[in-house]
């Protein structure tokens, strides 16, 4: 039970012993990630993956305080830095919120999330937290089907490093968890 308790739980800050200290800025940087990925590459884009009603993991939903059954607005991507996948981030939002306050959620195709986020003084981001995962859970799976989708020679790691946090615009919650694909280590620091 313990040992399951440790894998579900999210983390305030990188445990020092388990991250590669080359990771630990990725994942404690408050700032946005889209900014920061376009800074050390020559193009960078935005890989729809899926854009659609579905369902929260049960940390999600605990995270987002969604009632049982709840439904959530679901975008999965992969950002891309000279077309090399270096994070699948995937976006959950109340169903109840996809209009007004977040109804540029609904839209935005492959324009990057984080460009809005950070251009609206009206959002407000709560701390970040990180967790490792491996294949114990779908959002890996996930994570490393897109990754083989795009590069069929691209392995994905035993385990990989996330971070997310809660955006909130006029009360309401949107979720946003992103996980470090392993070309990250390959950006310029």
């Amino acid at each position: 039970m313990l040992a399951r308790l440790r894998h579900e739980t999210w983390l305030p800050r990188p445990p020092r012993a388990s991250v590669p200290a080359s990771l630990r800025p990725w994942l404690t940087d408050s700032a946005s990630l889209t900014s920061r990925i376009r800074a050390r590459c020559t193009r960078f884009s935005v890989r729809v993956l899926a854009q659609r009603l579905g369902a929260a993991q049960l940390d999600e939903a605990v995270f987002l305080g969604l009632n049982p059954g709840e439904r959530v607005w679901v975008r999965e991507v992969l950002l891309l830095a000279d077309d090399r996948p270096v994070v699948f981030a995937r976006s959950l939002l109340p169903r109840r919120n996809l209009r007004g306050a977040w109804n540029l959620f609904h839209g935005m195709g492959a324009r990057p999330l984080g460009a809005a986020l950070f251009a609206d003084p009206a959002i407000s981001r709560a701390p970040l937290t990180c967790k490792r995962f491996d294949a114990r859970d779908a959002r890996y799976h996930r994570a490393r089907s897109a990754l083989a989708e795009h590069d069929a020679a691209a392995s994905m790691p035993r385990d990989v490093w996330a971070r997310r946090s809660l955006f909130r615009r006029h009360g309401r919650a949107l979720m946003v968890s992103e996980f470090f694909l392993p070309a990250i280590f390959e950006l310029p620091r």
